[in-house]
């Protein structure tokens, strides 16, 4: 897979210039910026690959939201711990320690920008940490796939899904993505179905003018070497449907000459131009 490096990344950064006051500005084309929406200390990473490369080891992890800023609105690509876990002290549980050093709401502020000032919500899937700040978002039309809310609906509740933090989902506004979904209508910030690590899974294709093309992994991929050697986690949904997702996406990259951004990986996150910088 085509990876810019780290230099020529940070080359296209258009962020060298602060972006205090950015919700002023003129948007005159699409922007991603990462946000630090937690981490994750896990004990014991065997459950990342079914073929045992990570049995015993601990890990850690980042948890990584997007906004991408267009011209005709803003998107947030998952959602996160949750800011309640900054107040709280973070949480633990059999599979680690999960924490929020920096609340989704203060990194917004930075860009003069609040919680109903966001347009489109959207999620690779409906596990836990991609949906913890998702009820902020009650105002914003919500980008989801039928097929992953019948999964994360069902009772009993499957594992790493908590409904809860998706509830303002029954009030909000919808646009059903259940195939390949064209937000803006541009071809420039494209959801795209890549099932497997749960059924409606999805990642983000976003064209940039200088940068080019980029794709925001969701869980389609945990770590860096799960993308470069095709590992399957012991927890997804169905094992063939990944490997199918992986080929796709992997042909996508090729033709594209896309970036790469696993977005649980440290490594990935601290490659990207560090907030309030950003891609464009």
């Amino acid at each position: 897979m085509h990876r810019l490096s780290l230099v020529a990344a940070l080359s296209i950064v258009t962020g060298l210039a602060s972006a205090r006051g950015a919700h002023a500005d003129t948007i005159d084309s699409v922007r991603i910026y990462a946000l630090d929406c937690g981490a994750m200390e896990i004990q014991d990473m065997a459950g990342f690959s079914d073929t045992g490369e990570y049995d015993k080891k601990a890990g850690k992890l980042v948890d990584a939201c997007y906004l991408i800023r267009h011209p005709k609105g803003d998107l947030l690509w998952d959602l996160g711990l949750g800011d309640e876990l900054a107040k709280a002290g973070g949480m633990t549980n059999e599979l680690g320690h999960f924490h929020v050093d920096h609340t989704l709401v203060d990194q917004l502020k930075q860009l003069e920008l609040q919680p109903s000032d966001i347009e489109y919500v959207a999620f690779s899937h409906f596990h836990f940490d991609h949906t913890g700040n998702a009820n902020l978002f009650a105002k914003a039309t919500w980008i989801v796939s039928r097929r992953e809310l019948a999964w994360a609906s069902a009772t009993p509740t499957p594992f790493g899904v908590m409904p809860a933090t998706w509830s303002a989902l029954k009030s909000a506004k919808q646009q059903i993505a259940d195939y390949d979904t064209d937000v803006f209508g541009d071809g420039s910030v494209r959801v795209m179905r890549a099932p497997g690590h749960t059924p409606g899974h999805q990642v983000l294709v976003v064209t940039l003018k200088q940068a080019g093309t980029v794709v925001l992994s969701g869980d389609l991929y945990h770590t860096r070497d799960n993308a470069k050697l095709g590992r399957v986690p012991v927890f997804n949904d169905s094992r063939a449907d990944t490997l199918a997702s992986f080929d796709r996406v992997a042909k996508l990259i090729a033709r594209t000459r896309a970036r790469l951004y696993v977005q649980h990986a440290p490594e990935d996150f601290a490659a990207f131009p560090r907030f309030p910088q950003y891609l464009r």
